[in-house]
């Protein structure tokens, strides 16, 4: 009787480390405890995401709700956790927004001085470039106009990498040609009077390469390349060769129409992912001849004239007059120096950027930002908008992006698409060209 009862009693006690007896049972709700707990902090956290006014907050919920549902495939990453009413909220807003840019269109109405020069808005400045002793220097009238150029350009860093480098102006300031672009390099010491670190300088095509990087918000960073182009009347969207059948990468259909430089062009349906860029997405226009139809609600359209202008307009109207070339999608981000994006509450989704501009002085911006990857997850629409101010942009829009989103110089990629896989990118239907002469 005696062994029976100790047998019974160590089945229903155990002893801690001091020897005292604890039931068994409350050894056994510990981890039911620790999982309660758990639950309990999720469902505050989630209630804090889902439900809190606090600013940092809902940017960051209006962010993951946008980025949800700007893709076919990924919204269930919204739907499925999200209350319907909140996700409309964001989606109404967001409609609104589309809405407020329906009719405003680009005129071209450039603010001059009383003697006729154009007005510029306010942009960073530099300090005289001063020689290593400290005096200022006397610029060369070579060194003047190549500084005339590149206005951007922070001349004492510039001097600094051409003493370091004197090979850069063998030839002439005029024939300056550097490129550490590729995407094994790691970029030229010369800055921007913005700060921005230059990748390639080619100044017999008038061409200029920057790296862009910071964070959009708080946890996500990016990294990308503005390519500015002085000479507006070398830019031209050339056609894929199979278009409206199937599409080519950037740098293919570079190579094919004397293009030094390439970036993403229109928009192409891509069902379930497995477009080949063949079905045009919206109306385009490539040197004169016509493809695609118009989209309609919504979307914008950036159209090249014969005046070397870009110009932005609601999709659904008919091409304006003199439209040599031409895009469609959305949002516009500035029309006539005016941010037209009103709020950082709305297009906040961090993507692959593809945006195309023209600055105040008539040179070519184009953008592109590497997203969807470990080292830049990608920039919001208000991002590249502030990105493309700081050169005094006076129109931009946003193009197709996403996997789409390349950029090609020289015979390279200088970008990376957010499919690793991919090291060209994707099939495009077009791609915007910037050649190496002017486009008759």
């Amino acid at each position: 009787m005696q062994k029976l009862f100790g047998n019974s009693s160590s089945a229903r006690f155990v002893s801690d480390r001091k020897g005292n007896r604890k039931p068994r049972k409350q050894r056994r709700l510990r981890p039911l405890k620790v999982i309660l707990v758990l639950v309990i902090i999720v469902e505050i956290l989630y209630c804090l995401a889902i439900f809190s006014g606090i600013p940092f907050i809902v940017r960051l919920r209006n962010m993951y709700i946008e980025t949800a549902m700007s893709t076919m495939t990924h919204r269930w990453l919204a739907t499925a956790f999200i209350p319907g009413d909140i996700i409309d909220e964001v989606v109404s807003r967001r409609n609104a927004a589309a809405d407020a840019q329906i009719g405003q269109n680009s005129t071209w109405t450039v603010a001059t001085t009383p003697a006729g020069e154009t007005v510029t808005t306010p942009v960073a400045t530099a300090p005289a470039p001063t020689d290593p002793e400290g005096k200022e220097r006397e610029l060369t009238p070579e060194q003047e106009a190549f500084f005339q150029l590149f206005w951007e350009l922070d001349q004492n860093s510039m001097f600094a990498y051409v003493d370091s480098h004197p090979e850069a102006v063998s030839g002439g300031w005029d024939k300056i040609k550097i490129n550490e672009a590729g995407l094994d390099d790691e970029g030229t010491t010369i800055r921007t009077v913005m700060g921005e670190q230059v990748l390639a300088i080619d100044a017999e095509n008038q061409l200029l390469l920057l790296r862009v990087a910071g964070s959009a918000a708080p946890g996500f960073s990016y990294r990308g390349v503005l390519a500015v182009a002085k000479d507006p009347s070398r830019l031209t969207l050339c056609p894929s060769k199979g278009i409206g059948s199937y599409g080519q990468h950037a740098g293919s259909i570079a190579e094919a129409n004397n293009g030094l430089l390439a970036m993403t062009g229109s928009g192409f349906i891509d069902e379930d992912g497995g477009g080949n860029g063949g079905a045009l997405a919206g109306a385009c226009m490539c040197q004169g001849e016509r493809y695609g139809k118009h989209f309609g609600w919504m979307y914008k359209r950036i159209e090249l004239h014969e005046d070397n202008r870009l110009y932005i307009t609601d999709a659904p109207n008919s091409f304006g007059e003199g439209t040599t070339d031409a895009v469609e999608f959305w949002p516009a981000l500035i029309i006539d120096g005016e941010n037209a994006i009103e709020s950082d509450t709305i297009f906040t989704e961090m993507n692959p950027r593809a945006c195309l501009g023209q600055s105040r002085r008539e040179e070519i911006l184009m953008l592109v930002i590497e997203g969807r990857l470990i080292s830049s997850q990608g920039a919001d629409a208000m991002e590249c908008a502030e990105i493309l101010a700081r050169h005094d942009c006076y129109q931009a829009m946003n193009l197709d992006g996403g996997t789409s989103a390349i950029m090609w110089y020289d015979g390279e990629y200088i970008t990376r698409c957010s499919n690793t896989a991919l090291d060209e990118g994707r099939y495009l239907p077009n791609a915007w060209i910037y050649a190496a002469e002017p486009v008759e």
